[in-house]
């Protein structure tokens, strides 16, 4: 046990923190004997345990004082565990359908008591490399994302209740500075930690630290990210930070969660989804080539912005007499006003969606954290084949986000550097 009163958790000592927590006994009851309790922890940061009772389940998860698929070299504030589960409270308050309901929270053990999503709920990434589409899935993240980001912005906060839950945030700096540092900087420069698919992508590495262009608009990105305090961002919204069934989709894992860019939520999301579609001919066989599973995603791509699109701009319609202080009713006061702030609101979240998604593209395939979608693809040829595509189509987007003047635009891009 450290001074501060941690310590980790392992399946034994567990059951013994359970029995000591009237909150989690709550739901458990006191059959202690026939509790199942599994580590899943699959991600690069913290312990996670599904604990199963006769009369109850939860998840817990634990943040630990360092990175865990790095370990004790690469230190991490414990403080995370804090600001995910204040930020799964806030986004559950907002979207209760879309988001794992909080139990309990521990701040000096860094354990969130959740809960539990059953089978046939995985990882979304997981269904997207095995092929299975998800009918729902545009629908329920494009409303999680309005909701979410809408709710917490001065479209709808006053600018006082704004400035308190950004000075809420603000002590997660060590996530935020963890993101500047893999997506904002490290791809752009030698770094110990960045890694690509060896000795194919070398040269390819080489020239996105080369790319004076591509620096240019990364800085700009990065001074977003930094100082645009425009929402509550889950701020790790990829394809490994949902669970899904056919219907039902839920986010989990918001501990890098701050005020910032709206733009990199969804830009997040919707990179995630094309480096799933990038990969997919890594994944194809004779018994399934995959086209027609790239189509749906691509269609999924376009479903998610449209919707969202949508769904913002109602909310921003249904509260435009409300509390937010963004845009005062007396003084945008004429339709044609009105629609002229709406337009260029949401022309620069469309920018931003594209650049921060590119971002997060760059750094998956040249950076320190690569993802499951080309990293299962065991030839390494072809595996490297996928990842420059995808790596191409990012730093057009990113380039060229300015130019683009809806999302069918983004998807002929995608098609053709995919034809290349």
């Amino acid at each position: 046990m450290t001074s501060d009163g941690f310590r980790p958790l392992d399946e034994k000592s567990l059951v013994e923190y359970i029995r000591a927590t009237p909150a989690l006994v709550s739901i458990l009851g006191t059959e202690f004997d026939k509790l199942e309790i599994k580590e899943v922890g699959d991600g690069n940061l913290n312990f996670v345990y599904i604990v199963v009772a006769p009369s109850g389940s939860f998840v817990i998860k634990q943040a630990l004082p360092y990175i865990r698929c790095i370990g004790e070299s690469w230190p991490m504030t414990k403080e995370r565990a804090y600001f995910e589960a204040t930020a799964l409270k806030e986004h559950g308050r907002l979207c209760p359908e879309h988001v794992p309901e909080v139990y309990y929270f521990d701040r000096t053990m860094c354990v969130i008591g959740m809960g539990y999503l059953e089978p046939p709920h995985i990882i979304l990434r997981k269904g997207l490399i095995a092929g299975v589409e998800y009918p729902l899935l545009a629908e329920n993240i494009s409303d999680y994302m309005a909701k979410t980001l809408f709710f917490t912005s001065l479209l709808y906060l006053t600018t006082t209740d704004h400035k308190h839950a950004v000075t809420e945030f603000c002590g997660n700096v060590e996530l935020c500075r963890l993101t500047e540092q893999v997506v904002f900087s490290d791809p752009y420069k030698v770094s110990q930690y960045n890694r690509c698919t060896s000795p194919y992508l070398d040269a390819d590495a080489e020239a996105v630290r080369n790319d004076n262009g591509l620096k240019i608009e990364v800085a700009e990105l990065k001074s977003k990210f930094c100082e645009r305090a425009q929402a509550l961002v889950h701020g790790d919204l990829h394809t490994g930070s949902l669970m899904v069934t056919h219907n039902s989709t839920q986010v989990i894992d918001p501990e890098f969660a701050f005020y910032g860019p709206m733009g990199f939520d969804i830009g997040a999301f919707i990179g995630n989804l094309i480096l799933a579609y990038f990969s997919q001919d890594g994944h194809a066989d004779q018994a399934n080539d995959r086209k027609s599973y790239k189509v749906w995603i691509l269609k999924t791509i376009t479903e998610t912005w449209n919707l969202f699109h949508k769904k913002f701009l109602a909310l921003w319609d249904e509260h435009k007499d409300g509390p937010g202080e963004a845009y005062l009713p007396e003084i945008y006061n004429n339709t044609e006003l009105q629609q002229l702030v709406k337009q260029k609101y949401t022309k620069e979240l469309f920018e931003d969606t594209l650049g921060f998604g590119a971002a997060k593209m760059i750094r998956r395939i040249v950076g320190v954290a690569h993802v499951e979608d080309f990293e299962s693809i065991k030839d390494a040829a072809k595996r490297a084949d996928c990842e420059r595509l995808a790596l191409n189509c990012a730093k057009k987007l990113l380039k060229e986000r300015r130019n683009f003047k809806s999302i069918d635009e983004v998807v002929s891009t995608i098609e053709q550097v995919h034809l290349q």
